[in-house]
Order: C-alpha cells, then structure tokens, then sequence
C-alpha cells in the first residue's frame, strides 16, 4: 500500500509541471545547503568582493525564457557559478564598508522554511501563529530599548520603510496639517528624506540642520528652525534624530531632543537601524540613553543583530497610533472578523503582503542564547575602538572624528606630508582603489565636512582584530606607496 502511495505521489508530481517529486525536492535542498556551508568554509580565503561589467554578465545571463524544463540541479549550481557570487560578500570578515553583517545559520535556514510554508502574514486570520511570533519579538525589541507597554510595532523590509510608516503616523498623528514640516540632521540618511517626501512634505521644508564638531544635531538650531517655521504659518509634524549616524555613529543629544519635543507637541523619530540594536549591551544602553523616550524608532535586524536580509522594525511609543494611521477595511478582507479583536499587521504599515520576518530572529535567539548576542555586539565596538588606537599611533593615518559604535573614519595623511585637503582626498581615492582591486577586503568612504574620509564600520561577528589590523596595515603600505609613486 505504502508503495502504492508513493508510486501515485511520484507520479502526480510528474504530470504536475510546477511540481517535483518527494525525493528529487530532498536532493537539491542539499546540494543548497552543501553549496551555502562550502561557501560559508571557504569564505575568508577569497576576496570580500566580486563583480564584472554590465556587458560582461548580458553576454552570461540575457536570454529569453527556456520554453522546456531543464534539470534543476544545472540550474542551481549555474545560480552559484554565475550570479551569486558577483556581488559584495556582506558576511565577509573584511567586509567594512557600508553597513556589513554575517547572517546566522539558524536565520538563513529560518527564511528557507518560512518560505516553503508560502506564509503571508497579513493577517491574524490567515497567520495566526506567524503573528504571534511577531509579536513575541517586537516585544523583545520593546524590552531592549526600555519602552513601555503601550508600545508595539511590526517588522519591516528595512529602515526605510520603518522610516515611511513612522512618517505617516506622525503627519496622521499631528492631524494631517497643510504646509507640514520635518526637522533632521545633515548627518541624517537619505532614507528619512524620502520617507518625508512621500508622506507630502515639500523638499524645500525638509529642515538639514547642520551637526556639531562630533557630528551631532545642534540643538539651537533645531529651536531657532522650528520658532522660525511657525512664525512663517508652516506646521512642525516630526523631528528625526541619528542614534548611529551612517557616516559616522554618532548618537545625537536624543534626551535634550526628546525634551524639546515633548515640549513643542512634535514627534520625535530615532533612526537607529544601524546602531540601536547596541542597546543590549550596557555600553551601548548608556549611549543610547533617551531613545526610549522618543515616539518611534527604527532598527535593523539585518544589521548589528546578524540576521538575513530583510529584518527592519519599527517600534511606536503607542501603537495606536500606528494602527490608526494604517487600518484600512476591504471588502475582499471581510472574513478577516474572525480575528478582529486580534492584531492584523497589515493595519501597521504600508504592506499587505508581509513575509515571516520575525522568525529568523527568534529561532537565531533561541539557539545561541541572548548573552552570544550581546557578546557579538560588544567584539563591534571593542574592535573598533582598538582601530582608534591603531590609527592614532600611526604615522601614516590620521583619526577624523572619535569612534561611535562600529564606526571608524580616519584617513591617510602622513604628519611630515603637509599636503592639503584636496591633495589628501586624491591620495586617499588612489589608495581606496588599490584596496578595491588589490586587497581581500572592501573599504568604504564617506566626506565629513568636506574632508574625505576611509570608513570602517565593524560590525561583523566573524569579523577579528587580525582581519582589522591587516586591512590598516595595507592602507599604510597603499598610501606610502601613493604618496611617493617612485
């Protein structure tokens, strides 16, 4: 009987075109696993970076669609000799630019069966226990950063959707005012600028206010914008503060600007999606103090709490204002009553159709424990603060701002040179394009007030002092060797 079974399973399958049989599904879900594990082994031993030229991957990969089937085990490993591998490899342990991390394996293998169950967790209905277990996480998020329990929030694609639905809650918040104005540093991401613009706020009233000697929102020019603008009859709807700036790390004064806000009736928003997971240390608490008092806040589990790509949150101070933003009824939904009374988290945010996003993070936590996390964090920020101390010891580098967080921006400027700032940025492009085409790692830049700066940003777990030490050593031996080319 039981052969019976699966004669007729194999050959269902068989008549099904989009569907395979039991044992060939078995097959290549290993030789997925096997390629990602011979990937992760062999990792450190390659370059932190590939890529080819657009004409180069058209004359690889631009073809119609074959009308035949072809064996999938041809098409995975051609997916792993021609297009995975051109890009920048994020979980590399000298990968330092931008904003890197190493996903855990329990994540990647969270997102795989996720997306076998074809779970949409739009709502309580149709993911009643995928919604449960956003909740459960969003409430860790909630306890990380101190808020109270009024609080709540949902997972996102990211810090720039986190930012979009923060933005609506504000604007719906402040009673949807014509001629609406937002406030945020010039450190602040290009992210908060486009959530602004979407939500209606006229680029000419998106305040870039400028940041101190520490790359921090100036507080009196925050209060000398805002009297400004409503003596000119605008209406002052949101306040965006850096709780780990991109360029920098810096922390913005967030208990002086929660003051401020609280006082001025204007929503305050933290973008910490790169540095607000810092949170579940003790360090980054102290850095982090006041966050807590803001309206919402923006984090990115893809970030410094090493999960896949896509994990952003947003948490609100008082998520009805959320859902009274967002919930919306549709006809097609009505049968959705059966769990009226419960969270739909398409009443959250701007998408219907979600993925199961909290689950890589909960199995992740479930299996290596919150104290792993914590001491992950903490390597991020130890490691960066040796870097400081390398750099202010070397004769060749030269520190450009203090190290907040993960980040490190200094640059080449030997102390004999006396070169000035547009000959030193010219000798540090040189030398960030040798590390580019001739060195393991991948390094970024970023301009700090004009001066064009090297960035590090050490947030990745696999990431050790050998893979930071070495990567200086070579911007020393790439800048001497750009300073005198003979």
């Amino acid at each position: 009987m039981a052969n019976d079974e699966g004669t007729r399973e194999a050959s269902d399958a068989q008549s099904d075109g989009l569907r395979m049989a039991p044992e060939e599904m078995l097959d290549l879900a290993r030789r997925a696993a096997e390629l990602l594990v011979e990937r992760s082994g062999k990792l450190s031993g390659e370059g932190a970076w590939d890529g080819d030229f657009q004409q180069e991957l058209e004359k690889q990969l631009m073809e119609a669609p074959p009308e035949a089937a072809r064996p999938a085990s041809e098409v995975l490993e051609r997916a792993a000799r021609d297009i995975l591998p051109f890009s920048l490899r994020l979980d590399h342990p000298r990968s330092l630019a931008f904003v890197s991390a190493s996903p855990t394996w329990p994540g990647v293998l969270a997102d795989f069966i996720a997306s076998g169950y074809a779970i949409n967790q739009c709502t309580w209905l149709v993911a009643s226990g995928p919604s449960q277990l956003e909740l459960v996480v969003i409430d860790w998020f909630r306890r990380f950063v101190g808020y109270p329990e009024s609080a709540g929030g949902l997972f996102t694609s990211g810090g720039s959707a986190a930012s979009l639905d923060a933005f609506v809650a504000a604007r719906e918040a402040a009673g949807h005012p014509d001629r609406a104005s937002v406030y945020m540093s010039d450190q602040s991401h290009s992210a908060q600028i486009r959530a602004a613009r979407i939500i209606g706020v006229k680029p000419e009233r998106i305040r870039l206010l400028p940041s101190d000697e520490d790359y921090r929102l100036d507080m009196d020019s925050l209060a000398r914008a805002v009297n400004e603008d409503r003596s000119a009859g605008l209406h002052p709807i949101a306040v965006c503060a850096n709780a780990g700036a991109v360029s920098t790390g810096a922390v913005d004064p967030l208990e002086e600007m929660a003051d401020f806000c609280e006082a001025q009736d204007i929503w305050l928003h933290v973008d910490a999606a790169y540095g607000g997971f810092a949170v579940v240390t003790g360090q980054g608490k102290e850095l982090m103090r006041g966050m807590e008092r803001a309206d919402s806040i923006g984090m990115d589990a893809h970030k410094w709490f090493f999960q896949p790509y896509e994990a952003g949150a947003l948490l609100v101070k008082d998520v009805s204002k959320l859902e009274n933003a967002f919930a919306v009824r549709h006809d097609i939904l009505q049968d959705t009553i059966w769990g009226a009374n419960h969270p739909n988290f398409s009443d959250r945010g701007l998408q219907l159709s979600r993925s199961f996003r909290a689950l890589k993070v909960w199995m992740s936590v479930q299996t290596f424990g919150m104290a792993a996390f914590r001491r992950a964090v903490s390597k991020g920020m130890e490691l960066a603060e040796r870097a400081e101390a390398y750099v202010r010891e070397s004769p060749v580098l030269e520190m450009l701002t203090p190290v907040s967080l993960g980040v490190v921006c200094f640059r080449v400027n030997p102390a004999d040179a006396d070169l000035d700032d547009k000959a030193l940025e010219e000798i540090n492009k040189t030398m960030l394009a040798r590390i580019f085409w001739d060195d393991k790692a991948f390094v970024s830049s970023t301009l700090l007030k004009g001066k064009f700066a090297l960035r590090f940003c050490i947030i990745n777990h696999t990431t050790a002092w050998d893979d930071v030490r070495e990567t200086l050593e070579a911007i020393e031996r790439f800048g001497k060797e750009a300073l005198d080319p003979g």
